[in-house]
């Protein structure tokens, strides 16, 4: 039996990019806020542009505590997906014109979510990066760390606990 071929790199590519389109791009609020997700290999990186209807604090200004809890629970849920469904992407076994159409994966949902606010947001771009600490069947643990000018300087970080969906949903 012969070995099968592997895929050209571009279409590896085309289809992690439209997987992750996908995610991010059939999600309104992902929309409202802005949040964009920058992919390398298997690494993604949250991106939130900086926009005025995000400061909450005019007066500082600073980012709405509420606009950084969502960036960072976004971040968690699409990195939690994004690594749940990496196999399946990588095999071919999601169909990505299904995922074009809004046939969705079931997507994790939040059982608990708590965000410790290290300082104010400033009014500029904000970066975040979610690293599963476990992740079974049915539930998996997701710290986020936030960011602007300086990685290791960071504004937020957050931990969540979800529930996974069943892989025959």
């Amino acid at each position: 039996m012969a070995a099968r071929r592997p895929e050209p790199v571009q279409v590896v590519k085309q289809r992690r990019d439209a997987a992750l389109h996908a995610l991010v791009h059939g999600v309104p609020y992902i929309q409202f806020l802005g949040v964009e997700f920058d992919r390398r290999g298997d690494e993604l990186t949250a991106v939130m542009p900086f926009d005025e209807k995000l400061i909450g604090n005019p007066l500082i200004p600073a980012l709405h505590g509420g606009a950084t809890a969502a960036f960072l629970e976004i971040t968690a849920i699409i990195g939690l997906s994004w690594s749940y469904l990496w196999d399946d992407i990588e095999s071919g076994e999601i169909d990505t014109d299904e995922l074009a159409i809004g046939h969705l994966p079931r997507l994790p949902k939040t059982i608990d979510f708590t965000v410790d606010y290290l300082r104010s947001g400033l009014p500029r771009d904000a970066y975040a990066r979610a690293k599963v600490n476990r992740s079974g069947r049915r539930y998996a643990s997701v710290h986020v760390e936030a960011w602007q000018d300086q990685r290791g300087k960071l504004f937020a970080q957050g931990t969540g606990h979800f529930l996974m969906p069943r892989r025959d949903e």
